[in-house]
């Protein structure tokens, strides 16, 4: 997939803008009228993602997987010279891709047409180039460095959303805020608390990719059948040499460890299990991003939104939650493009079958590119949430005269009262209050209505205390508090030393 600058995220200092006259990292420009080309790097995916999954960053680690090849097999022992070596390290980058596409129409082999173009610039290398390997060598051991690479990109964006959700969560850890169940007035929780459900996903997606990027293993030097049968030959029969090639080719493409099992291609269980992660992480995102979408209803919380932004073509007064739409929607994306790796690794017959291939050009990339520009959009959402305390505090109003009955109902208790008498005096108000909201569209009256009533005259001195709302939130506050403390900034600590970018979006 080749990389374009016109990639639409704006990193602060390093701005890439889509331009008419943008070019390509190989110097192309796109056709912006006549070629579909994936919005997911025409529009959204960041430069280091779309690199990644670039031809060039394909085809550069495919040379180098061919040097890494020979120096160890040099190394152990076969007529392979250092001129050889040199020759091809010399030409790791000048790759040409037009006669390698021409190569590929002739030979239909995407491999051996770049064995060929590699062995054109490197006409002294061109015997030893490839020597002993099946085509699984370059394509499988690349796929597993892009998908350790994707790792690496994800996880520093992750962690920074993490941390501006962990300020936020701070700053308002002890704003009463109204709760909700069935999306129904339900006890008061804070804003603070709130956002620690969401971070605790999110910590919880941290936890997974880590995990998924560490078991990630190199498929190795295993030959067709992954029998290493073909090293096994120009080694003469040496076991030893044979897994210490493994070894250090492993070790040579920056891995601890390789696959010991494999058959022509590592078990696209690997797939399965890179983008189940993803997939997850896309779940957390959907539901953070919903839950922004309905208080933006409620006006209580909003989404940055920028001075000259217009929300509706027609309705000039409206804020749309663009971002955090965005977001729910390539997070759709992404929680269905699991289904590729399930399905591939179901259908691999015996050692492999080539039905993989055309999916997993599709489904691999597209999932660490669509997990990139949700984590970048939702940075710039988690950097710029603006809280509207008035409007929650109105909200609590209208709702909290119903959610302390019982507190009424205690101190009346308390200053002498009987209780199954304040229940139904309380019982009667409420409902005539309750009329009043749903009936008349009036405000709740219910506090009016026990002020006015003889009744509760023992307490009317406690109404202020009793109705206020940092009294039910319970514990909140100190939840935020120890959560914080305990259980996401030491999951930050890796990352300290990259959480000052920020991220702007074009919209």
């Amino acid at each position: 997939m080749a990389h374009s600058d016109s990639a639409s995220i704006l990193v602060a200092g390093n701005r890439h803008r889509r331009s008419s006259c943008c070019r390509g990292l190989d110097g192309v420009t796109p056709a912006f009228t006549s070629v579909y080309r994936s919005p997911l790097v025409s529009r959204y995916a960041s430069k280091e993602m779309a690199y990644n999954f670039s031809d060039r960053k394909k085809f550069t680690t495919w040379r180098k997987l061919w040097i890494y090849l020979a120096k160890a097999e040099q190394d152990l022992g076969l007529p392979i010279t250092n001129a050889q070596v040199a020759e091809m390290e010399s030409h790791v980058d000048s790759i040409d891709f037009a006669m390698a596409a021409e190569e590929e129409k002739k030979l239909r082999h995407d491999v051996m047409a770049h064995v060929h173009t590699f062995a054109h610039c490197c006409p002294s290398a061109a015997p030893i180039i490839h020597l002993g390997a099946t085509s699984c060598y370059v394509g499988d051991n690349t796929d597993l460095i892009m998908l350790r690479d994707g790792f690496d990109i994800l996880l520093p964006k992750l962690a920074r959303v993490i941390d501006r959700l962990a300020n936020f969560a701070e700053k308002y850890a002890d704003l009463p805020t109204l709760g909700f169940t069935h999306y129904q007035p339900a006890q008061l929780t804070t804003v603070g608390k709130r956002a620690c459900l969401w971070l605790q996903d999110l910590t919880m997606d941290m936890r997974n990719l880590q995990r998924a990027h560490d078991d990630i293993r190199f498929r190795g030097v295993k030959g067709t059948t992954g029998t290493q049968a073909s090293f096994l030959q120009l080694f003469q029969g040496d076991h030893d040499k044979v897994e210490e090639l493994d070894k250090k080719v492993t070790e040579m493409a920056g891995f601890k460890k390789a696959y010991l099992v494999t058959g022509q291609t590592y078990s696209r269980k690997v797939d399965i299990d890179s983008l189940n992660v993803l997939a997850s992480m896309g779940a957390t995102v959907h539901k953070i991003c919903t839950d922004i979408r309905l208080l933006a209803n409620l006006k209580e919380i909003e989404e940055p939104f920028e001075k000259e932004q217009i929300g509706s073509s027609a309705m000039p007064y409206k804020r749309n939650p663009m971002r955090a739409e965005r977001c729910c929607s390539l997070a759709r994306h992404l929680m269905a493009l699991v289904f590729d790796p399930l399905q591939t690794s179901a259908v691999q017959w015996l050692e492999r079958t080539l039905d993989d291939s055309a999916n997993r050009r599709i489904s691999l990339p597209e999932s660490f590119l669509t997990a990139d520009i949700i984590l970048s959009t939702l940075q710039n959402i988690t950097e710029g949430l603006v809280v509207y305390p008035k409007v929650i505090e109105r909200h609590i109003r209208h709702e909290l005269p119903f959610m302390a009955t019982e507190n009424l109902i205690m101190a009346m208790v308390k200053a002498g009262g009987n209780r199954q008498d304040c229940h139904e005096k309380i019982r009667v108000l409420s409902q005539q209050a309750a009329a009043v909201v749903k009936q008349e569209g009036g405000d709740n009256d219910l506090l009016a209505r026990v002020q006015a009533d003889p009744y509760f005259t023992p307490i009317l001195g406690q109404l202020d205390s009793l109705l206020d709302p940092k009294t039910f939130v319970g514990r909140a506050p100190q939840q935020v508090t120890r959560f914080l403390a305990e259980e996401v900034r030491p999951l930050l600590e890796p990352y300290k030393n990259k959480m000052d970018l920020k991220i702007e979006l074009e919209l």
